[in-house]
């Protein structure tokens, strides 16, 4: 798992923007297509990039119980991950982020 958010986290740092933009539970269900209550890998890569999520997390990052799905708690961890990095970026004292903010 660790290595996921270490992923994720890459993810977020290779961006240089701040955040996602809000509306996280209407996001997921608007990825969530067949009302399943997981968004498959099939259903990310056929809508993703209708969020315009900047940065946009990995599926792989997110699904941290590897069973090639996002349920809703794993999207809100990805969620709290997304909205904590431009704190931690600002914070850094020697990073890339200093340039950016």
């Amino acid at each position: 798992m660790t290595k996921k958010w270490v992923t994720f986290a890459a993810v977020l740092m290779s961006s240089g923007s701040p955040a996602f933009a809000a509306g996280w539970a209407d996001h997921f269900k608007t990825l969530d297509t067949d009302g399943s209550g997981r968004i498959s890998r099939t259903e990310w890569d056929a809508n993703q990039a209708k969020l315009k999520l900047d940065p946009t997390p990995t599926f792989t990052a997110m699904d941290a119980d590897v069973n090639n799905g996002v349920d809703e708690d794993e999207w809100a961890a990805a969620e709290k991950m997304a909205k904590a990095f431009p704190v931690s970026c600002k914070s850094a004292s020697s990073s890339w982020c200093e340039k950016q903010y």
